[in-house]
């Protein structure tokens, strides 16, 4: 969920297929891979398996983490400026889950940590604590919505329902 906006370090330059000197190109050992328009079998090029608009298509972590963006974009819309700077991410188990299994304690949805110097507040999701308290598809997006709106309300200092009315009304 979080992206960095780096520049990159490094860049990657393919060979140009119209050069005659020396490489293997231009020896005459045929085309380039990229100037192909079938496989050596006649076959042709192979395209992705599912397309992007069936659900197989993203990944169970792709999945949830639009699940969390989602909540959060209601959220926004709900309370508009007053979220502006909070950032929402995913990891995928809590801190410490170890030292928490050992004590018999329960494991944590989510987590908040309040803004400091540059960076504004942070609530995170743990994805796999979330998926394994969930049978289906639709309780887990309620309980996702549900831990990102208990931890906006921690962050807000109001009651869960005041942050969004159909809080646990959904069930």
């Amino acid at each position: 969920m979080q992206s960095s906006h780096l520049e990159p370090t490094f860049s990657v330059r393919l060979s140009d297929s119209s050069a005659t000197s020396g490489d293997a190109i231009g020896q005459g050992y045929g085309r380039g891979f990229r100037d192909r328009r079938r496989n050596r079998h006649g076959r042709g090029l192979r395209g992705e398996l599912l397309s992007p608009n069936l659900p197989g298509y993203l990944s169970r972590t792709d999945r949830f983490d639009e699940l969390v963006m989602d909540s959060a974009q209601r959220l926004h819309d709900i309370w508009g400026k007053t979220l502006d700077g909070v950032r929402f991410a995913v990891d995928e188990i809590p801190p410490n889950l170890e030292f928490l299994v050992a004590e018999k304690g329960r494991a944590p949805l989510g987590a908040y940590i309040p803004g400091h110097d540059d960076d504004g507040p942070l609530i995170t999701v743990y994805r796999r604590v979330a998926e394994h308290a969930c049978d289906t598809r639709e309780e887990l997006q309620d309980l996702v919505h549900d831990v990102v709106v208990e931890y906006t309300a921690e962050m807000l200092g109001v009651a869960p329902e005041t942050v969004d009315p159909v809080y646990r009304r959904r069930y």
